[in-house]
């Protein structure tokens, strides 16, 4: 019945348009203002129960991730690719060959055959994937959704992707050609609250950028905030400042932005206020999935996004071992305050997320 119903209604990007009537009643009983949500009402289902198996674990991690390596192919300036059109997927033999999108292919093996098995295109899988994936981390918020995404006509070119090795400024120029400023930026690097590194130092695959990986929360931005050390060993890495947390895995960019005096203060202000930044990732994600499309061709399904359990706590707290002491101060004109709470027990290793 499942694939009948997908054989009768399509979902490509001839489907969308004014003829479609508004407000209708899908066969689940939900009510939505245009019937073309209906058909992502099961693959919203299907991203959770098979993609993500309903955990905010790896493949959720990853489908965040993907939305921003697909959708920044894109520049104000023009000549570089169409931005949120899955062309990491459609060509994946030229993008996924980029080194900036390094340990992708992963995600995009997953997300490749779920698309055709689901009827919908690569771009749709991509960022409505996305914010589907969101709704399982508590403390996201709902980001705007929208669906009806053509296929991807070119790959987007080597270098739109930033490296977290690049200097603050070349990132910020980069982000500036696609259309976002710096607070955006750095509001779109909440995501790292639920990411960790494999290609990095493959050695120590799926570290975690901060202690509580499962959850959408301003942890990152504390933990990143803390006076770092020295990164052991002789290898390529050598001499990079890492998270003094052990198993937790510093991006130098991660480091930098915090210290940058352009933004120090956003960065603070995120670690501060965990409601402030939900609301900024929420709107600056949204944006991301649009760069590239024309709003008139789509249809917002946002209504059919389920809503994250609240985070488990409301605000950043300093790990156990860790006090305001350990805090490196960047924010010219805000002082970090001293209240907040330091976990109980002993400094314990973080723990690396889990395979999926």
């Amino acid at each position: 019945m499942f694939f009948a119903l997908f054989a009768a209604v399509s979902i490509s990007a001839g489907a969308f348009g004014a003829a479609v009537a508004p407000r209708a009643t899908c066969s689940d009983g939900t009510v939505v203002s245009n019937a073309v949500c209906c058909n992502f009402i099961p693959v919203r289902d299907a991203f959770i129960s098979d993609v993500f198996e309903g955990t905010c674990g790896e493949n959720a991690h990853s489908t965040v991730r993907i939305a921003f390596h697909d959708a920044i192919g894109f520049s104000k300036a023009g000549g570089k690719g169409n931005g949120a059109d899955g062309s990491i997927i459609q060509f994946e033999d030229t993008e996924l060959a980029f080194e900036a999108n390094a340990g992708i292919d992963e995600i995009a093996d997953e997300l490749r055959p779920f698309a055709q098995q689901q009827g919908i295109s690569f771009g749709d899988a991509i960022h409505f994937g996305s914010s589907v994936a969101l709704s399982l981390c508590p403390g996201a918020p709902v980001v705007q959704t929208f669906v009806g995404r053509g296929n991807a006509t070119i790959p987007a070119p080597d270098g739109t992707v930033p490296d977290p090795f690049d200097p603050v400024t070349s990132i910020l120029n980069r982000m500036a050609d696609a259309g976002f400023n710096s607070d955006e930026v750095i509001a779109l690097l909440a995501s790292h609250s639920i990411a960790a590194q494999d290609e990095i130092e493959p050695a120590i695959q799926r570290s975690p950028f901060d202690s509580t990986p499962a959850q959408f929360d301003n942890q990152v931005f504390l933990e990143v905030q803390l006076r770092g050390v020295l990164f052991p060993g002789n290898g390529s890495h050598q001499g990079e400042v890492q998270s003094p947390l052990p198993g937790e895995f510093r991006l130098q960019s991660d480091g930098a932005f915090a210290r940058d005096s352009r933004t120090a203060c956003t960065w603070q202000s995120f670690a501060l206020n965990q409601a402030l930044m939900a609301q900024k990732f929420a709107a600056a994600m949204g944006k991301l999935s649009l760069t590239g499309q024309n709003t008139a061709n789509l249809v917002d399904c946002t209504e059919i996004i389920p809503k994250a359990a609240p985070a488990p706590r409301s605000q950043a707290f300093f790990p156990a071992g860790k006090t305001h002491n350990d805090i490196e101060q960047a924010c010219a004109t805000q002082a970090f305050p001293s209240t907040l709470s330091t976990q109980a027990g002993a400094t314990t290793s973080v723990a690396r997320v889990p395979e999926q």
